[in-house]
C-alpha cells in the first residue's frame, strides 16, 4: 500500500478535525466585515461559504475517489483564496493555511516548494498593494506567513505517524499470517508423523492377527487388543495435536517401536534405557525413533535394526535394501525439527546394504 493509502486509513478521523478547524474561518469573516460593506461585504461571505465547502469536500489523500476530483477541489481552493483576497485583504492569506494540509498530505516533502511560495506571498503581496495599508513591519507582525510552514510542518509529521502507524499494522498483519501458516505446517507435519507410524503399527499387528488366525487364536486376541488400543491412542494423539498440547518421548517412542519391529518380525536392537541421552534433546530423539522406525518397517525389508543413543546424537540402522529414499513428508519434517534444534541429519544407505539414519546435536543446544 502506498503513502495515499495509508493516509485514507485514518479518513474519518482527519475530516472531523478538519471541520472542527474551520471556526478559524471566523478571523476572515470579521476581516471581510471590517473592510467591506453592503454587496461587496456579501461576495465576501459568499466566496468565505464556498472555500469552507471545498474545504469539507476535498478528497482526503488515499481515499476511494479519484486523484483527478482531489485536484479539480484543490484548484477551486487556490481560486476562491485568490479571490477573497480583495475582500478580506492580508487576513485573506489565513485560506493559505487551510490550503496548505491538503497540499502536504497529498505530496508529502513535494509540497515544500508550493508551502514556500504561500509562505512568501503572505508575507510580500500585503506590502505590496499600497491600499492594504500594511508596512513591512506589520506583515511580520503577523501569524499567518509563520503559521503556514508551521502547519505544514504539523500535517508532515502526522503525514509520518499515520503512515508508520499503518506499516506496523500490517507487519502485524503479516507476521500473524505466518503465525498461522506455520502452525498448519506444524499440524500437517505432526499428524503426518502421527497417523504414518500408528497406522503401519496397526497395518501390521492386524496382518499379523490376520496370519494368526485360529492356529494362535490367543495371541491373534492379543495383536488385536493392541491394535484397538494403539488406535485409541492415536485418537488421543491427533486431538493433542490439534490443541497443540501433546508430547513425544523417547521412552515411549522406543517401547512402542519395539512392539512395532517384533510385529512386522524384524529383530530389534533398541537402548533399554535413555538416560545417557541429554534431557533437552529426548523428544527430538523420541521423533526420529518414530520416523526411523515406521520407515524401516514400511520401506526396508529388513531383518534387523539398531538404534544408537548418546548424549547428543541418535543413529538407527537397518539390513534392509537400502537404495534412494524418496523426499516424504515425514523425512522433511524431521530435517525441519532438527534445523529448528540447530543439529543436523545425516540419511543414506549403507553398503553392501541397509539404511543409516543420524541426527546429532550441540551438547546443551536449544530444544
Amino acid at each position: 500500500m502506498d503513502d495515499q493509502g495509508k493516509w485514507g486509513q485514518h479518513g474519518s478521523r482527519l475530516l472531523a478535525c478538519r471541520a472542527a478547524i474551520l471556526l478559524y474561518l471566523l478571523y476572515v469573516a470579521a476581516a471581510i466585515a471590517h473592510h467591506e460593506h453592503g454587496a461587496r461585504s456579501v461576495c465576501g461571505f459568499a466566496v468565505l461559504i464556498a472555500f469552507a465547502a471545498c474545504w469539507l469536500a476535498i478528497p482526503l489523500p488515499g481515499s476511494l475517489n479519484s486523484p483527478r476530483r482531489f485536484w479539480v477541489v484543490y484548484g477551486l481552493l487556490v481560486a476562491l483564496l485568490v479571490a477573497e483576497l480583495p475582500f478580506a485583504h492580508a487576513q485573506g492569506f489565513v485560506l493559505a493555511v487551510f490550503i496548505t494540509a491538503p497540499t502536504v498530505g497529498r505530496l508529502g516533502a513535494r509540497a515544500a516548494p508550493v508551502v514556500i511560495a504561500l509562505t512568501i506571498a503572505a508575507l510580500l503581496v500585503p506590502v505590496a498593494i499600497p491600499s492594504w495599508h500594511v508596512s513591512f513591519a506589520m506583515a511580520w507582525d503577523d501569524v499567518t506567513p509563520a503559521a503556514i510552514p508551521i502547519v505544514a510542518l504539523l500535517t508532515f509529521g502526522i503525514r509520518r505517524v499515520l503512515r508508520d502507524a499503518q506499516a506496523l499494522a500490517e507487519a502485524r498483519a503479516e507476521l500473524a499470517c505466518l503465525a498461522a501458516e506455520n502452525e498448519r505446517f506444524r499440524i500437517a507435519r505432526d499428524l503426518h508423523d502421527l497417523l504414518g507410524h500408528s497406522l503401519t503399527t496397526i497395518t501390521v499387528k492386524a496382518g499379523l492377527a490376520a496370519r494368526l488366525g485360529v492356529a494362535e487364536h490367543a495371541r491373534a486376541t492379543q495383536e488385536m487388543t493392541e491394535v484397538e488400543a494403539l488406535s485409541r491412542r492415536t485418537l488421543g494423539d491427533v486431538r493433542a495435536t490439534v490443541a497443540s498440547y501433546r508430547d513425544v518421548t523417547l521412552a515411549g517412542e522406543l517401547a512402542s517401536g519395539r512392539q512395532l519391529l517384533r510385529a512386522a518380525g524384524i529383530t530389534a536392537d533398541l537402548p533399554s534405557a535413555v538416560d545417557n541421552a541429554d534431557p533437552v534433546h529426548q523428544e527430538l530423539f523420541g521423533w526420529v525413533v518414530r520416523e526411523g522406525i515406521t520407515n524401516i518397517v514400511r520401506h526396508s525389508h529388513a531383518v534387523s535394526c539398531a538404534i544408537r543413543l548418546s548424549a547428543s546424537s541418535i543413529e538407527i540402522e537397518d539390513d534392509g535394501v537400502g537404495g534412494t529414499a524418496p523426499a516424504g513428508n515425514g523425512l522433511t519434517g524431521l530435517r525441519e525439527r532438527v534445523a529448528a534444534a540447530g543439529g543436523v541429519i545425516d540419511a543414506g544407505p549403507l553398503r553392501p546394504k541397509g539404511w543409516r539414519l543420524q541426527v546429532s546435536l550441540s551438547p546443551g543446544g536449544p530444544a
